[in-house]
């Protein structure tokens, strides 16, 4: 009898490894640990140690000192709009910018390995020689001011660059290639089957592509604009380098860099950032509500 009941039981450590496996929890998770104390140690724990520090202020008069003092001060609180006035452009440039490009690589070509390679290469010059490129093309002695000056278009040299202008095209450069890539991806997962039905129906590329194609894209645009938007907000070495720092390009991140490296006040250098992420996070939640009215189901492939 007692065997009988030792076979039907299975031991407790058997089982308890039977109930944690159908809850989808294995020894497989633990490939998970190295990349969770990755996270913690370098994303979550400044974070946190961030946003205390900005309940901190240095000259006192309570938690919330800092962020009032940002928001009732002009010249700081205006570099907020200053930054989404260059990252949302840009942005939003980027992203039309390569939906009609990719859509036309999807399909096999000649050529289109070179084509895409060209397209990619500005993602690996970084922020820095983008800038110094800009700097010898559209500076007043540069090339393109001196071919338009040469076939008599211009008299004096378009100024180009330490204005909002050159900021905005080293964001378009460093950008594009960044959303090219995410939306080719996502419209090469688009089954292009479902287009090809279209057309037997009598449907003309344009029917098919705003009935088909930009439904189907439509999270995949919303998560490159977001994704195109944060690389642009935190931009700071194009404001320095190719902007104006003190005027129309000193955007959120330059201010909190002064208040951290300048004035030596971390609390209020953190305080900045807290208001960065939360304009950020603000920007994205407004794409995603867009997205989820726009769009609902899955992407029809596997992008």
């Amino acid at each position: 009898m007692s065997t009988a009941t030792s076979r039907s039981t299975p031991p407790t450590g058997l089982s308890r490894r039977h109930r944690l496996a159908e809850r989808g929890i294995d020894s497989q998770l633990l490939l998970l640990v190295p990349a969770l104390v990755f996270v913690l140690g370098l994303f979550i724990y400044p974070f946190l140690y961030g946003l205390g520090l900005s309940f901190q202020p240095t000259n006192g008069g309570g938690a919330f000192a800092d962020y009032q003092r940002f928001f009732t001060d002009a010249f700081q609180r205006d570099t907020i709009w200053k930054t989404l006035r260059l990252a949302i452009p840009a942005a939003l440039f980027n992203v039309l910018a390569s939906v009609p490009i990719a859509y036309r690589m999807r399909g096999r070509f000649r050529g289109k390995r070179l084509i895409t390679t060209l397209l990619v290469v500005p993602i690996t010059l970084g922020t820095v020689l983008t800038a110094e490129g800009l700097l010898n093309f559209l500076g007043p002695a540069g090339w393109f001011n001196r071919t338009l000056q040469a076939i008599g278009l211009i008299d004096q040299p378009l100024r180009l660059i330490n204005n909002y202008w050159g900021v905005f095209f080293s964001l378009v450069i460093t950008g594009f290639p960044f959303a090219f890539l995410l939306i080719l991806s996502y419209l090469s997962g688009i089954d292009p089957t479902l287009e090809r039905a279209a057309a037997t129906m009598g449907a003309d590329w344009k029917a098919r592509f705003r009935r088909i194609t930009l439904p189907l894209l439509a999270p995949g645009l919303a998560t490159t604009f977001c994704l195109t938007f944060v690389l642009a907000f935190s931009v700071f070495p194009s404001a320095i380098l190719v902007g104006n720092p003190t005027g129309e390009t000193r955007v959120i991140s330059i201010a909190a860099y002064q208040a951290a490296y300048e004035q030596y006040d971390y609390p209020f250098a953190s305080a900045i950032a807290m208001i960065m992420g939360a304009v950020e996070l603000i920007v994205i939640a407004v794409v995603l509500v867009w997205r989820s009215r726009f769009y609902k189901g899955a992407t029809g492939g596997k992008g």
